[in-house]
């Protein structure tokens, strides 16, 4: 076995690989650009070696950077993580020229699997359904036009070299092809140093379903069963699960067996992941292959026991696969949520900074018989760059079915805290209670569908709404208790703690009144109802973990005037507990306007600006685009809401942009 791995990568991926090689015994080597001279995947390693500038085109995809590190540190394989380097064939041949072992497949596998175009076309060699499209390269935009119009659109616009969203656009008609081509082929040069783009059909209403693969080099290769990766947000996967709730046996055996025959096809070795799209009928269509670990790959582990990257690292050391086909089974159901440093409130715009709390929930087994996974390469005081993929951790529970691990993951996300960045745990946990994903259709279209008009938080059902009322009712009792308890009280002015409130949330007041004991409170409303509280949270404590009516309640807690900003499920709510006259009053206070931006574009990202497309005194309409921002390798670009002229452009080409900043002025 190998003695020192270096892993070419950063983040939550380098220590996701750092864990399984230290239970190997196995030294592990990082590499570092300038902006992670602090991150966690360094202070893991055993070694680490700095090589280079933030820019990733300047340090972690730079070969002989990484091959220099490797020489100083003598490891002797090289595990490549996801993105960057883990498909790029050169660096594979590099590292085979300099005898070092690449933990993943043969450089001919990358080649024929990893370059999109030319996948297809073996796939069709193979005899595997494909999705029909456009497979040569692609010159300039007026010709994506007319291979989009010979097509049909909706048409996809993919890089060749791409993966993670990157380079990828849906066009539904010439002026959107046209702008897509361009936007994909500058992602894909900036993210992969690769510009070839090719173009497909987009089909409606599809499944995204993957089949994992693992191969030796004795000729073994076995699937371990799908991961259902659906929930997609610009075509980058936000929930996935592992199995998925739409597959039946036989079309999980046929798709699992098609999946290896195309892997045995081009020799491939080490793990891999074979995507499909799937449509209503079950039928299934090959996408592309992705010949690296994926970032999903933790749902996969929790059903079926088995640690990938422990047998990439095995296979890559020439050992035989320790199991066969009929040992992997299913066991349970595992769902993995993908935090983001991503603003929800703005669109799911990038968001960096500081993470000025950041508190996971505890990893292992739950109470409830489930088990919590948390995969993350930062903490608390470290900084989200602009700089790379805006990915924080990514949270996953394992439960017997698919509802015990969907409510572990309610849970999980309504206890995990993270302060000083925009992040998604909102729409995570918005999605986990929609009826649509408990019912288990959904498509890739589910966001678009179900949230037309962007994110703008969680309004609660009633019956949530009652356990929240009564737990902040509750707690607002113990927070007066101690208040009336404080020293230096004036003499003859002790104050005595009422049961009668109201509890404002959400727009609706609920009159309750309290009645306390050791054990807890019970809180009765004006309808008759009554639920029992239990909690051993104390004021000022952030996370009040709560039992109403026995069963629990986990809120993100803030001390407001007059109450609480409470946050669960998804719902960021401002909680006032009044007296009866306090909360007469109050209703008769006038509510405070936002100020009037309708004349301003406002960044709504931390960003450069690369395009400026009108300039002062122009007549826009509404949904042309004004400029093109970049933030975290992304192309975002900014249309007009509305007819207009524009007045003043205060930005400029290559400037940097803060959230808020005044971009342009309408008359």
């Amino acid at each position: 076995m190998f003695k020192k791995i270096l892993i070419a990568n950063r983040g939550e991926i380098a220590c996701r690989v750092i864990k399984s090689a230290r239970k190997m015994g196995i030294k592990t080597v990082a590499v570092y650009s300038d902006a992670d001279r602090n991150a966690l995947h360094v202070t893991m390693a055993d070694e680490a070696v700095h090589i280079g500038p933030p820019p990733a085109n300047q340090s972690y995809i730079v070969i002989d950077k990484i091959m220099q590190a490797i020489r100083q540190t003598g490891a002797e394989a090289v595990h490549p993580g996801y993105g960057f380097l883990s498909e790029n064939m050169k660096f594979a041949e590099a590292l085979e020229k300099e005898g070092v072992i690449f933990v993943g497949p043969p450089s001919p596998a990358i080649e024929a699997m990893g370059d999109k175009i030319t996948s297809k076309k073996i796939a069709q060699e193979a005899g595997v359904s494909t999705v029909p499209g456009y497979m040569g390269l692609i010159a300039d935009a007026e010709e994506a036009v007319t291979i989009s119009d010979q097509i049909g659109y909706p048409v996809m616009i993919k890089a060749s070299a791409g993966g993670g969203g990157k380079g990828m656009r849906i066009a539904w008609n010439a002026q959107e092809a046209r702008e897509g081509f361009e936007s994909s082929k500058n992602e894909a040069a900036n993210s992969f140093g690769d510009d070839r783009i090719f173009i497909e059909k987009f089909v409606t209403q599809p499944r995204h379903i993957e089949i994992q693969v693992l191969a030796d080099k004795h000729g073994n290769c076995v699937y371990l069963h799908e991961r259902e990766c659906s929930i997609q947000r610009r075509n980058q996967k936000v929930i996935e699960e592992a199995p998925s709730p739409f597959l039946d046996e036989a079309t999980r055996k046929a798709m699992g067996e098609q999946a290896c025959a195309l892997a045995k096809a081009v020799g491939y070795t080490s793990a891999g992941t074979v995507e499909f799209i799937v449509d209503g009928e079950r039928n299934f269509y090959f996408l592309e292959m992705n010949t690296r670990l994926q970032v999903e790959h933790p749902v996969t582990e929790l059903i079926t026991g088995v640690d990938l990257v422990e047998q990439m690292i095995r296979v890559a050391n020439g050992e035989p696969l320790p199991f066969k086909q009929e040992d992997l089974k299913i066991n349970g159901w595992a769902m993995e949520s993908r935090l983001y440093a991503e603003d929800p409130y703005r669109n799911f715009l990038p968001s960096i900074g500081r993470l000025t709390r950041y508190r996971p929930p505890v990893e292992g087994p739950t109470t409830r018989g489930g088990i919590v996974r948390n995969d993350t390469g930062v903490y608390e005081g470290g900084e989200i760059s602009m700089y790379y993929d805006p990915m924080i951790a990514k949270l996953c529970t394992w439960g017997k079915t698919r509802a015990e691990a969907i409510e572990e993951m309610r849970l999980a996300l309504d206890t995990f805290e993270v302060e000083g960045i925009g992040h998604n745990l909102p729409f995570c946990a918005a999605v986990m209670d929609h009826p649509r994903f408990t019912s288990g259709n959904i498509t890739t279209a589910f966001i678009a569908e179900e949230f037309p008009e962007g994110f703008h938080g969680v309004s609660l059902p009633a019956s949530m709404l009652k356990r929240v009322s009564a737990a902040a009712a509750a707690m607002n009792r113990v927070a007066e208790i101690r208040r009336t308890r404080l020293s230096g009280r004036m003499d003859n002015h002790e104050r005595k703690v009422g049961d009668d409130w109201v509890v404002s949330i959400q727009g609706e007041d609920f009159p309750v009144a309290i009645r306390a004991d050791r054990g807890g409170a019970t809180v009765a409303f004006a309808d008759g109802a009554a639920m029992r509280v239990e909690s051993d949270w104390t004021p000022g404590q952030s996370l009040a973990r709560v039992l109403v009516d026995g069963e629990p309640l986990v809120m993100k807690v803030g001390r407001v005037t007059g109450g609480y900003r409470i946050r669960v499920r998804g719902a960021d709510l401002k909680v006032h507990i009044r007296t009866p006259r306090q909360a007469e009053l109050a209703r008769l206070m006038p509510e405070k306007m936002p100020p009037d931006t309708s004349r301003l574009l406002l960044c709504p990202m931390p960003g450069l600006m690369v395009k400026l497309s009108v300039n002062e005194g122009d007549e826009v309409f509404e949904g042309q685009a004004l400029c093109t921002v970049e933030a975290m390798k992304m192309e975002n670009i900014l249309r007009a809401e509305k007819k207009g002229v524009v007045k003043k452009i205060n930005a400029t080409v290559g400037g940097s942009l803060m959230v808020d900043d005044v971009i342009m002025e309408f008359e």
